[in-house]
């Protein structure tokens, strides 16, 4: 390897090393860069009617304020409602598991014990921190509520004033990455960031209306078999569906368990079931293909590891990075594989 490949290679190191460290402060940064993204086809659109790139930002950033606040009046009063149900009913939930669970759970308790709510709390306290990856970091997080709310006060400041600066440069800000890159390897930049901006422009759009299609799918299902939590548990499992399959078990295991505790009954689980089956059904047939269809390039299984690796080296933030990323990993490795079929190496060996 030459110098110069060294020199790469001891950057892009730096980089991740960087991002390592200010983990702490980077998701504002990374929500806002994304917001930012959305938000500019809008802007550069209103910027061909003979709109000020200023007031072209400030239209977007006022109609998605209003369309944000609009959402949070309509569905704020209803999860508060769903969320202080599920706390009354938190007790009975524990004890209807306690109650499946007790004689397989007996034999495992510790010593001179037996399973109650304070011995399974010491239990995960003792083993979480063995816990790779977003689990612990989710624990950890949730264990100190009080830093929790000032991060959840600060990035509320924080993040609709960095969305607003980083809106209104945008463009500069490509211009002068642009300007900056060498200019034999700039055709081939262009093209490449060309392609990740068509694919993952469309992937991301197209994943937040599969999911906001499927909590409301859920939600409506679980409501018209009776669930009391129906909102909280079906937007919940739509929230998460960007993970393959993940939205269907967690909103499949929580529905259940709520509609068996709320009716004691067997009957109504068979409709939890009928809800998820044909949640996941329209998911896969109708929704991912109309919505998305094959924008990303990137199988299930790698979708899962992506997001799986990108909380265990980064926490919530690499969560949030995980399919941007491996999108733009995909792009590079589609032209790596046509530059490999038509070099004179693999031409040669054949």
């Amino acid at each position: 390897m030459t110098i110069k490949h060294w020199l790469w290679l001891s950057a892009l190191a730096a980089l991740i090393v960087a991002l390592i460290l200010l983990q702490p402060i980077l998701v504002p940064f990374v929500i806002a860069a994304a917001l930012a993204y959305l938000g500019d086809p809008i802007v550069d659109w209103l910027q061909r009617y003979r709109m000020s790139r200023t007031a072209g930002v400030i239209v977007v950033f006022a109609g998605l304020s209003l369309i944000n606040l609009l959402g949070l009046l309509l569905m704020l009063p209803l999860l508060q409602d769903q969320i202080l149900l599920f706390l009354h009913n938190l007790p009975g939930y524990m004890q209807w598991l306690y109650g499946l669970l007790q004689p397989w759970l007996g034999p495992l308790a510790p010593e001179g014990e037996t399973w109650n709510a304070d011995t399974l709390r010491a239990v995960i306290s003792e083993h979480i921190n063995g816990a790779g990856g977003v689990a612990a970091a989710v624990w950890d997080t949730l264990s100190r509520p009080g830093m929790v709310l000032m991060a959840f006060i600060g990035n509320i400041v924080l993040v609709p004033v960095i969305t607003f600066y980083l809106l209104r440069d945008w463009d500069a800000l490509v211009q002068h990455i642009r300007d900056l890159l060498p200019r034999r390897a700039l055709p081939t930049v262009t093209t490449l960031a060309r392609e990740t901006d068509t694919v993952l422009s469309a992937f991301i759009r197209g994943q937040l209306l599969v999911m906001l299609a499927l909590g409301v799918l859920y939600s409506v299902g679980l409501w018209m078999v009776g669930l009391d939590l129906a909102l909280l548990i079906g937007m919940a499992a739509g929230m998460v569906s960007f993970v393959p399959y993940l939205g269907f078990i967690v909103g499949l295991l929580s529905a259940s368990v709520a509609i068996l505790v709320q009716t004691q009954e067997f009957m109504p689980l068979l409709w939890v079931l009928t809800v998820f089956g044909v949640g996941q059904i329209l998911e896969s047939s109708l929704l991912t293909p109309l919505l998305v269809g094959d924008r990303i390039g990137l199988h299930p299984v790698a979708v899962i590891f992506a997001v799986l690796a990108g909380g265990q080296l980064f926490g919530f933030m690499g969560v949030m990075l995980a399919l941007p990323t491996a999108a733009v990993v995909a792009v590079m490795l589609r032209h790596a594989r046509q530059r490999w079929l038509s070099s004179n190496l693999y031409l040669n060996d054949s």
